[in-house]
């Protein structure tokens, strides 16, 4: 497995766990840790023993966003921070929303700027009672970054996202749970227990194929009209009748035991 420098990476079936690992500079992202982001990522889609990832930081931050001397470089260059592949979504973190399995963002402490977008991206988000958010992007001069204006509403309403995008408040993790922005709000030392343990309950009980489709859906709709909708998803419900996975739940029913789904890359 390849070595990380700035953050850590381990795979626990069913989980893969990665760890921002920059504490000193409350895991700030710099170009090179976000590709060892990027690529742990794509490691653990790519490894059928991984149900779901859960991504969080090392020390007293989840991640302050972009490093201040990339942030200066960034500025001064005027031109945004990463390099986008052809075809692929704008905006740092984005490409999680098309990762074909659970990712649950474990928000242990400070979150702002990208960290808070990287926390948005993610598929559920599970916050530490220490943890608290700001946006800070007006701050900076800047707008809302990185498809915060399209995530923030979705999770927090409109009002509540133009507040925070506006303001660049920091709020604490009991305001944030409040209105919507995530969807656990647990103690320090029950964090990454309880991320872990929702995603071993999804590896025991849920077909994997089943979790993938399901979150292409979801996304994919949010934008669509109910007709599309509809169609797409009678479409993809009945491909998934007649397969593998459906007979294999049926047949556990009947015969009153655990089913064995199949593990997917």
């Amino acid at each position: 497995m390849r070595t990380f420098e700035d953050i850590e990476f381990e795979i626990d079936d069913p989980v893969a766990l990665i760890r921002l690992n920059r504490p000193g500079r409350l895991n700030a992202f710099t170009y090179p840790m976000l590709a060892e982001i990027r690529a742990a990522v794509d490691a653990a889609v790519a490894d059928p023993r991984v149900v779901g990832i859960v991504i969080t930081g090392n020390g007293r931050a989840f991640s302050a966003g972009l490093d201040s001397a990339v942030l200066a470089a960034v500025t001064e260059a005027g031109a945004s921070a990463g390099q986008r592949d052809p075809g692929a979504l704008p905006g740092l973190f984005s490409y999680l929303l098309e990762v074909p399995k659970p990712v649950i963002a474990a928000v242990n402490g400070v979150a702002a700027g990208g960290g808070v977008i990287l926390a948005l991206a993610s598929d559920l988000r599970f916050a530490s009672q220490d943890a608290s958010f700001t946006t800070v992007f007006t701050k900076r001069g800047l707008i809302a970054e990185h498809g915060s204006s399209w995530l923030l509403p979705r999770l927090v309403g409109t009002g509540q996202a133009l507040d925070l995008l506006w303001s660049s408040a920091r709020i604490d993790a009991r305001r944030a749970f409040d209105i919507g922005m995530v969807e656990r709000l647990l103690p320090a030392d029950e964090l990454l227990g309880s991320a872990r343990a929702y995603i071993e309950d999804l590896a025991a009980n849920v077909a994997p194929a089943a979790l993938a489709e399901t979150k292409r859906l979801v996304y994919r709709h949010l934008g669509a009209n109910y007709r599309s909708a509809l169609e797409e998803a009678h479409e993809a419900q009945e491909r998934f009748v007649a397969g593998a996975d459906a007979r294999e739940g049926a047949m556990a029913l009947i015969e009153k035991r655990p089913a064995k789904f199949r593990r997917v890359p």
